[in-house]
């Protein structure tokens, strides 16, 4: 395996991270309107995700980091071509982050409102978009030969990545309410737990909408038939993982399987995309990995790099979350965020 091949695995796996632990805090933002009754039971579903959401963001930014550093061509093809729509990532993220600060410094009932909207609203518009991106880039683009991108409207705009950022935003929601039984005691676990008992039957659907849409739009199922239904055979036999959880009221089951069926979703794209990182329309536009992997020293300081601070990070992220494990009484005044 070479190095560039490497990287474009952290890189997916990166990502896959980013969409387990990010996921939860998409779901559980959004759960503040489908499942919260008042600000009181929404300032603890707040609290369930507040020392840790912006660590969980980091995989993101860490992500699109490692592709710049190891994969320069790829994330200035990318980045460039999804401009608009990554903005709008952007500022759905910062909207999230700014209502934490805000809506507990807001000094009327209608500020806290306003900036509760707020976080809804920044939970939702990530992982649509996102999964939007990831959705139309795996269809092809229009691409030239010095690697420039041009997608059109229906290019980024049609009916798989659509349903690519419904079927995100929905995970994520169940996800996020699975965390939710993990964090918290008293009725809002329990209503946690109904809420997906009526969202799973619908992600199935979905899925399988979703998985029919990827055999007819990509060439996932030509180019790599075998590893295309084994991994969309997990997805499904995660979620249903999860559904046995919500059923037999077993939240670590229900947790472990609904994050996994996030994560194996970028499993999926990335094992359609290898070897390429850019699909054209064109196929000798496509952009290889090794086309566009940075120099041969640049990756190997790069891998030395990751061996020394990854296990430090992993260690932290352990200890950080070790340490909020105590379940959250929303009846109780001393929920911080």
């Amino acid at each position: 395996m070479t190095l560039s091949t490497l990287w474009f695995i952290v890189i997916g796996l990166l990502f896959s991270i980013f969409l387990f632990l990010e996921g939860f805090d998409f779901g559980v933002g959004m759960s503040t309107r489908f499942l919260a009754k008042n600000d009181e039971e929404r300032v603890a579903l707040m609290s369930t995700i507040g020392p840790h959401w912006d660590g969980n963001e980091t995989w993101l930014v860490t992500a699109g980091g490692a592709m710049f550093a190891s994969l320069p061509l790829w994330y200035a093809t990318l980045f460039s071509g999804y401009y608009i729509l990554f903005l709008l990532v952007l500022v759905g993220l910062i909207l999230r982050g700014v209502s934490f600060e805000f809506h507990k410094h807001a000094e009327t009932r209608t500020g806290k409102n306003l900036w509760m909207w707020t976080f809804f609203a920044g939970s939702i518009i990530p992982p649509f978009f996102l999964c939007m991106i990831l959705l139309s880039m795996v269809q092809g683009i229009p691409i030239n030969a010095n690697g420039d991108a041009f997608p059109k409207f229906f290019d980024v705009v049609n009916l798989l990545s659509v349903v690519g950022g419904v079927a995100g935003v929905l995970l994520s929601l169940v996800h996020g309410l699975n965390f939710i039984r993990l964090r918290i005691e008293g009725p809002l676990r329990e209503r946690a737990r109904k809420l997906n008992q009526i969202l799973y039957p619908i992600l199935f659907l979905g899925e399988v909408v979703f998985a029919v849409l990827v055999f007819l739009q990509t060439d996932f199922f030509t180019k790599r038939f075998g590893s295309s239904l084994l991994i969309t055979a997990l997805i499904v036999l995660f979620s249903l993982l999860g559904y046995y959880g919500v059923l037999k009221d077993r939240e670590g089951f229900s947790f472990i399987g609904s994050g996994l069926s996030l994560s194996m979703v970028i499993v999926l794209l990335f094992n359609g995309l290898f070897p390429r990182v850019m699909i054209a329309t064109n196929p000798a536009h496509s952009i290889l990995i090794r086309n566009a992997a940075n120099s041969q020293y640049t990756l190997t300081i790069m891998t030395i790099v990751a061996c020394i601070l990854v296990p430090i990070i992993a260690i932290y992220f352990i200890w950080s979350y070790s340490l909020f494990t105590k379940r959250i009484n929303p009846r109780e005044n001393t929920v911080k965020y």
